[in-house]
């Protein structure tokens, strides 16, 4: 069954939300859409954001909508896609940001893995997509699930930066609490948006002053 293979190191979460009706019903959907369609990504790498950064390791969280829906772009983690794929949009203007930034060569590594190593919690709200069906499997429960994520970061974590960019992110600022965390939003880095205030925003210098401010070491981008 999908949660079966659910990290251990997580297992104070799930338990939690195992009692919920809705993460039994979220799991049926899931495992009847993999088994009648092509789904995204592979199942292996469905949790491929929690196998890669333990709850205690977290020191940030940017938070995705739902996977890239195109073979071979998705795989479990938000924005990153395997070396040699494509770029997608959103990445590649999350990748001008970074060079205007700190100077980055936009030839770098697509896979975000050295992110999440360092605690960067790539964390989509919806964790599965149909292909070439963009949100196909959102309301199922995933949203649910990845808000008692957020919830549970937010309970069991001293600090933690909250990256929320674009309005659907942003909905989930009252998960988090404020008097212990900080919260960095601003337009999503989608073509659609990024011209409206993600580009100049900084996110990533922002992240790393706060994370010095909590005399954490920094992320290297």
């Amino acid at each position: 069954m999908l949660f079966e293979s659910f990290p251990k190191s997580w297992s104070a979460l799930l338990r939690e939300e195992a009692r919920k009706e809705y993460l039994f019903l979220l799991e049926k959907k899931v495992e009847e859409a993999y088994a009648s369609s092509i789904c995204f990504p592979s199942r292996e790498n469905i949790f491929e954001a929690f196998t890669l950064c333990k709850p205690q390791e977290v020191r940030v969280v940017i938070l995705g909508q739902d996977p890239y829906h195109g073979s071979g772009e998705a795989h479990g983690l938000a924005f990153s896609v395997r070396q040699g794929i494509k770029i997608p949009p959103s990445l590649r203007n999350i990748f001008k940001e970074l060079e205007s930034e700190f100077g980055i060569d936009l030839t770098r590594t697509t896979d975000l893995t050295f992110w999440s190593k360092q605690g960067v919690l790539l964390l989509n709200s919806v964790l599965t997509v149909e292909k070439d069906k963009a949100g196909s499997h959102s309301k199922w429960g995933w949203e649910e699930f990845t808000n008692a994520v957020i919830s549970f970061i937010s309970k069991e974590n001293k600090q933690v930066v909250f990256v929320l960019w674009g309005d659907y992110a942003r909905k989930k600022k009252g998960l988090i609490d404020l008097s212990k965390h900080a919260v960095i939003e601003s337009a999503h880095p989608s073509p659609l948006s990024s011209y409206r205030g993600f580009f100049g925003s900084k996110p990533f210098s922002k992240i790393n002053a706060q994370l010095r401010s909590w005399e954490m070491a920094e992320i290297k981008w």
